[in-house]
């Protein structure tokens, strides 16, 4: 049986045992909304509104639009269930013994290749199987950890934690990726590589702002940031690329909480740097003019009240051809879509949709903001259209609304 985001805010506002109107109050959503959406009268609302209704029914946005928390495709060694056993191992906790290495763990340098061809895996979309690659993954690298304990091992297990933490968080399992992250910062400080540190506090900020924890979110990217502001004239491009990674993680939740000038001033910060140090890849990510840019568009859409035109108008500033991401650059026209759809032109919204599901067509399933405008594309159709019906039903969104 289908449940419906008015299903879902009618049974958490019951277990809470609060009204409509205390759930208003508590959202700075209009009652009236709540009950239409409670009555089936609307169907969804803006991304915004439903994150306010999120957090003021203290549940995770994807629950309540309803994102899928599972990866399409079943293995027999991997999968999601098997990644949340690797991430919690339980051989790690004071006083448990552990099974022990079962049979003879990769050398450094292959175990280094394989984390990579990994982080490769992850940015191009492949969920279903990095999920049945990566238990093993982390397995592995901390067999290989304890029978080579150098800097470099330690730094590629970071790096595969960090993709745990990714993985769990883009697949609605936040709180497996905080663990993950604890695991990916006590492996930067083995290595002794503030940098990867530094990484691991910008994937923590991600962790928090999807667990709705906005304030924290901020405050742990820009008080990182601070500290590691590398001295310009003597910046490397990789000190740049950590630096602004973390401005453009704390920008992120700043527009959420609708402080979008100094949101805006996190990024000219973080621009700067990307001028100087030119696009980088580095520690499982990448940084350039390009990456800023794009999160530009992104904060201009967050916020009780969403600017679309200023989002399209910043979106002139990006060539689209210059994401190294293949999921980035899905992301970003996610972004687009949602500005397009609330500035009046559905068909460029839905034309853009569609060709980011021809390109992520296993990402595109786990984004609340391309489900939602989906949902909304669906309640304001004036004529019956199959081709947004085709890609709701896909999606997983209900098109008989």
């Amino acid at each position: 049986m289908n449940t419906s985001i008015g299903d879902r805010i009618r049974a958490l506002r019951e277990f809470r045992d609060i009204t409509q109107d205390e759930l208003a109050r508590r959202s700075s959503v209009s009652v009236d909304t709540i009950r239409k959406l409670e009555q089936g009268v609307r169907e969804s609302a803006r991304i915004n509104t439903l994150r306010a209704l999120a957090r003021a029914l203290d549940v995770q946005l994807e629950r309540l639009v309803g994102q899928p928390t599972v990866t399409q495709q079943l293995t027999d060694d991997g999968g999601l269930l098997a990644l949340r056993d690797a991430i919690q191992d339980l051989g790690s906790l004071p006083g448990v013994l552990g099974d022990g290495d079962l049979e003879e763990p990769p050398g450094p340098l292959e175990w280094a290749e394989q984390v990579q061809a990994a982080t490769a895996t992850y940015w191009g979309g492949g969920y279903s199987e990095l999920a049945a690659t990566l238990p093993a993954l982390l397995r592995d690298g901390r067999a290989t950890a304890r029978q080579h304990e150098t800097e470099a091992v330690w730094r590629s297990l970071a790096l595969a934690y960090q993709l745990a933490a990714s993985l769990s968080t883009q697949s609605g399992h936040p709180d497996w990726a905080y663990t993950a992250v604890e695991k990916q910062l006590a492996g930067a400080a083995r290595a002794s590589d503030p940098l990867m540190e530094g990484m691991g506090v910008s994937t923590l900020s991600w962790v928090l702002l999807r667990q709705g924890r906005w304030e924290q979110a901020r405050d742990v990217a820009e008080r990182k940031a601070d500290q590691l502001e590398p001295p310009r004239r003597r910046a490397t491009a990789n000190q740049l690329a950590v630096y602004g990674n973390l401005l453009i993680a704390a920008a992120t939740p700043a527009a959420r909480a609708d402080h979008h000038d100094e949101a805006m001033d996190l990024l000219t910060l973080a621009e700067s740097a990307a001028v100087q140090s030119g696009p980088v890849k580095a520690y499982g990510t990448a940084f350039s003019v390009t990456d800023v840019r794009t999160q530009q568009v992104n904060i201009a859409l967050a916020g009780a009240e969403g600017r679309p035109d200023v989002a399209l108008t910043a979106s002139a500033g990006v060539d689209l051809a210059t994401i190294s991401r293949p999921v980035h650059s899905a992301s970003y026209r996610v972004d687009v879509a949602q500005a397009r759809y609330q500035t009046g032109d559905n068909a460029g919204a839905l034309e853009l949709l569609l060709e980011v599901e021809a390109d992520q067509p296993e990402w595109i399933r786990f984004q609340a903001g391309a489900l939602a405008t989906v949902r909304e594309m669906l309640e304001v159709e004036r004529r019956r259209n199959g081709t947004l019906r085709g890609l709701a039903s896909r999606l997983g969104v209900d098109p008989a609304l």
